[in-house]
C-alpha cells in the first residue's frame, strides 16, 4: 500500500507552499487507495513550539485533508536517530567535528547543494568527540554502499551522486540529528513508500538514499514536486512573513475551496510554481 507523509517543523506558522505541499501528499495517497501521514519534525530546539502543533491540526482539518492514525512526532524517536548513528561509528564511517561555520566557509574550496564544502579538516585527527558534530565520511560511506541509484516520478531514475556534499553532518552539536539521518529514518520507520518533497530538497535524496544503503533501510520512490514562489522567483518561507494559512482560516476563508485551487493551480495574485526543474537541469514535469 502506497504512503505519503507530511513533516512540517513547528518553528513558525504554515503558508500556502505547505499547504501545496501537503495537499500533493493527501491526493497522491488517496488517488492510489493508500495513506496519508502526519510526521512533527520538532526537535529543533527553542525554535519549535507545541502551540503551532495545535495549529497546524487545526489548518489541515480546515484544508479538508485527513491524515491516517496519529501524528509521530519527531521528538519521541531520539533513541532510534542515536541508535542509528551508533551502528554509523560502528562502521567506522562517522567522525567527530569541531569546526564552526565561519571556519568551514574560509576553508572550503568547493561549494555543494548545502553551501560550502566541507574539507575534512577534522577527518583522520584525534578530535574530543564531547559535544562535537558527528560527520559522515563520505568516501568511506560510498566505497561502503556501492553503486547506487533512486527513482523520482517526475525526473525518473538517478544515479546516486552524494559525493557533492562532502562530509555531511548526520548527529549534531546542537540537536539531536540532522535532517538527512533524522528523515531518512522516519521514513524507514514509518514504512513510506513515497516521499513527496519540494524540488528544492531533490538534490538531498542522494544522500538519503546512501544512508538507506548503510543501514539496510527500505527504499522509497520520490516525487518532487514544483514550488510556489513569489514574483521574484523566491519560494514562500515562514521568515519572510508569507500570508499564514492560519491567518486565512480565522479571517474566515473556505479551506476546501482554497485546497481546490491549489489542485487547480490557481494562486493568489503575484504567486506561481516555480520552474526549479529547468535551473535544476531536470526533466521531470511541473
Amino acid at each position: 500500500m502506497i504512503r505519503t507523509r507530511f513533516a512540517p517543523s513547528p518553528n513558525g506558522s504554515l503558508h500556502l507552499g505547505h499547504a501545496y505541499a501537503a495537499v500533493v501528499a493527501h491526493d497522491l495517497a488517496r488517488a492510489r487507495g493508500g495513506q496519508f501521514l502526519l510526521r512533527i519534525e520538532d526537535i529543533d530546539g527553542a525554535r519549535s513550539r507545541p502551540e503551532f502543533v495545535e495549529e497546524f491540526f487545526r489548518d489541515l482539518e480546515w484544508l479538508g485533508l485527513a491524515w491516517g492514525g496519529e501524528p509521530v512526532f519527531q521528538s519521541r524517536r531520539l533513541a532510534a536517530y542515536a541508535e542509528g548513528g551508533e551502528r554509523l561509528k560502528a562502521m567506522g564511517l562517522l567522525y567527530p567535528c569541531r569546526c564552526t561555520r565561519a571556519e568551514i566557509a574560509v576553508a572550503a574550496a568547493d561549494s555543494g547543494p548545502d553551501g560550502p564544502v566541507y574539507p575534512g579538516t577534522c577527518r583522520g585527527r584525534n578530535v574530543d568527540p564531547e559535544g562535537a558534530a558527528w560527520r559522515l565520511d563520505m568516501a568511506r560511506a560510498i566505497v561502503a554502499a556501492g553503486p547506487l541509484e533512486w527513482t523520482d516520478e517526475l525526473a525518473g531514475p538517478q544515479a546516486a551522486d552524494p559525493a557533492r556534499f562532502g562530509d555531511v553532518v548526520l548527529l549534531r552539536k546542537d540537536l539531536p540529528a540532522s535532517y538527512h539521518l533524522a528523515a531518512t529514518l522516519d521514513d524507514a520507520a514509518d514504512g513510506i513508500t513515497l516521499v513527496t518533497r519540494g524540488a528544492d530538497l531533490f538534490a538531498v535524496s542522494h544522500v538519503h538514499r546512501l544512508l538507506q544503503a548503510l543501514l539496510g533501510l527500505p527504499v522509497p520512490v520520490w516525487h518532487h514536486h514544483a514550488l510556489l514562489v513569489e514574483a521574484d522567483g523566491t519560494k514562500l518561507a515562514k521568515r519572510r512573513g508569507s500570508p499564514s494559512i492560519a491567518d486565512r482560516r480565522r479571517a474566515g476563508e473556505d479551506g476546501r475551496a482554497l485546497a481546490d485551487a491549489l489542485r487547480a493551480h490557481r494562486f493568489p495574485a503575484g504567486i506561481s510554481l516555480s520552474g526549479n526543474w529547468t535551473a535544476m537541469g531536470l526533466h521531470g514535469e511541473t
